[in-house]
């Protein structure tokens, strides 16, 4: 008799990414939540509309796939097709973000948009991969999942420098807990036929944007984008 290989089971990939709810809040607690019970909010509007997108953003990743679980799939595609729309604004607001947060005469110019852009790289990666294949669930399934885990390293960092403290090793800490649980999704899949190739694929991209953030490497391209970007009147 051939056994039954267990699959991932996307349709409850919603349930998890409440525990992502968690972790925002905890990792941004003080910097942001916090300070809102303390009388000590002083955030322009750029923090507001970023958090408003994610907020979104993190809503649709726990939605859908309950949606789909229960069969519900004209309200799934209307909210698909919303995506559209809020995946454009979540970049814009990163970027009007980091633009007001920072001077162009300020030093690692490079270094200070580099790091939210390489969650835009990502993230941009896996939602490309969930719309060119929104027809196949097995890929777009994958994409959606690996939109999600983009928001992890953002709170996951915070939380860590905000309990034991700030540093290399908290990041890379950070980082080690982004590649076991992609290592993890690819181990559990391995039996899988079709799409196994996204994560590694994600994985990858994650090895390749941190490298250049851990070993401080300045590409000259990148540099000269960034002079350019924060002289604009964005912010």
């Amino acid at each position: 008799m051939e056994s039954i290989k267990p699959k991932l089971r996307f349709e409850i990939s919603g349930y998890y990414f409440i525990g992502l709810v968690a972790l925002v809040i905890l990792g941004f607690w003080p910097s942001y939540f916090a300070k809102f019970f303390n009388g000590t909010a002083d955030f322009n509007f750029y923090f507001h509309f970023h958090a408003a997108m994610v907020t979104l953003w993190i809503a649709m990743l726990i939605t859908q796939p309950l949606l789909i679980r229960k069969k519900k799939l004209t309200v799934h595609r209307l909210i698909g097709k919303l995506s559209y729309v809020v995946f454009p604004l979540i970049f814009i607001s990163v970027l009007l973000l980091v633009h007001s947060r920072h001077k162009i005469d300020e030093e690692n110019l490079d270094m200070r948009l580099f790091v939210p852009c390489k969650d835009l790289i990502i993230l941009g990666t896996a939602y490309f991969i969930a719309i060119r294949y929104r027809h196949d669930i097995n890929l777009h399934a994958r994409g959606m999942v690996a939109t999600g885990i983009v928001f992890i390293e953002p709170a996951l960092v915070r939380f860590i420098m905000n309990t034991f403290g700030a540093g290399l090793t908290a990041y890379l800490f950070t980082i080690g807990i982004i590649y076991a649980l992609l290592i993890g999704l690819m181990i559990a899949e391995r039996h899988q036929k079709r799409g196994r190739w996204v994560f590694p694929l994600i994985l990858i991209l994650y090895i390749l944007v941190h490298s250049v953030i851990i070993f401080n490497i300045h590409i000259g391209i990148w540099q000269a984008f960034a002079k350019w970007f924060f002289v604009l009147p964005l912010t």
